[in-house]
């Protein structure tokens, strides 16, 4: 079966609003430029190249189709790219239940066009997914004029807004620390300091949303099957069924902890925890959490009427394998 004809350089057609088809976008907070154009000198907060992927991962991405230079780039650009095509599960999924196409806006994308978030892309949305996967040492922050763009979209009924800052690893200055948290986690691609967020931390500041990403921990697996060890659900608090039917999330090697600032409980639920692999130690567990915060929900307040929820892009990719539990879960969030 031939693969869909693929389109680039098109600007977005605008969908029609209707009370039974959400509109689902995804925004990425990263400067692709930024990040594919990172000095590959430097050891910290970059991504892989594609060719140490494939030097990690072997024997995977060693068809032509990824290892050759003429189809595939080999510097981090190619790496980013392994990003686009582990989402299309997502959006194929998210456009068989909603009817809609699921297009993805950068903040700044391949050709250096720069997209804030604003009108653009907030009026023509329902569900709103934010993926934090800029690199800090970029300098993506939310503006003043983004934050009230995105206030103004949550004043609107049944919009939903899931941000997620990715991991941060290695915002302890020592080198034992760094070493630890390296060790715990296990990825070799992953350097010692490797620090993500800034953009979606930031929007969630101005938001009054009292939630920070830290670390990046590994999940408990069956030793046997490496089946990802069930959540620790909530359900008391899930009124509205996000997690519904839902008994795991995928496994990646590290993943953030989302702290709430305390005193903030009563308004950030904790609907979901993840076990914690214990095989080596981490400073979170040296200081007697044995799971992390996975999954949280910060529900409608005031003259907020959308709903927020704080998720790792990790959980909507399918480089980490999807199961019923996680088709799921991908369904609930964006289900009218």
């Amino acid at each position: 079966m031939k693969e869909p004809a693929r389109t680039y350089n098109q600007n977005h057609v605008a969908r029609a609003w209707s009370a039974d088809r959400n509109r689902v976008s995804i925004y990425v907070s990263w400067s692709y430029p930024g990040e594919a154009g990172r000095d590959v000198s430097q050891l910290d907060n970059r991504f892989s190249t594609m060719t140490e992927v494939r030097r990690v991962a072997w024997p995977a991405y060693g068809e032509p189709r990824f290892a050759d230079p003429l189809f595939f780039q080999q510097g981090i650009a190619g790496a980013l790219e392994l990003f686009f095509w582990a989402w299309l599960p997502f959006q194929k999924l998210v456009g068989e239940i909603s009817g809609h196409v699921v297009p993805v806006f950068q903040r700044v994308d391949q050709a250096g066009f720069q997209l804030p978030l604003d009108e653009r892309v907030l009026d023509d949305v329902d569900t709103l997914f934010v993926f934090g996967l800029d690199h800090d040492i970029t300098g993506q922050q939310a503006s003043d004029a983004e934050i009230e763009a995105v206030r103004e979209f949550l004043k609107r009924p049944g919009t939903r807004l899931v941000i997620g800052p990715h991991h941060d690893v290695g915002a302890d200055d020592s080198v034992e620390i760094r070493a630890m948290e390296y060790v715990h986690h296990g990825d070799p691609l992953v350097p010692r300091q490797q620090r993500f967020g800034q953009y979606t931390r930031s929007l969630l500041a101005g938001l009054g949303i009292p939630v920070i990403n830290r670390y990046a921990l590994r999940p408990l697996r069956d030793p046997e099957t490496k089946k990802i060890a069930p959540l620790s659900i909530a359900r008391d608090f899930d009124t509205k069924g996000w997690l519904a039917g839902v008994e795991n999330f995928n496994f990646h090697q590290h993943m953030p902890h989302y702290v709430v600032e305390p005193g903030s409980e009563t308004a950030v639920h904790v609907l979901a925890r993840q076990p914690i692999d214990l095989s080596h130690p981490h400073p979170l567990t040296q200081a007697g959490e044995r799971e992390f915060n996975a999954f949280l929900w910060v529900p409608p307040a005031g003259d907020r009427a959308g709903d927020v929820m704080i998720a790792d892009s990790t959980l909507f990719s399918s480089l980490f394998g999807v199961d019923e539990s996680v088709q799921r879960f991908w369904t609930n969030i964006v289900g009218v």
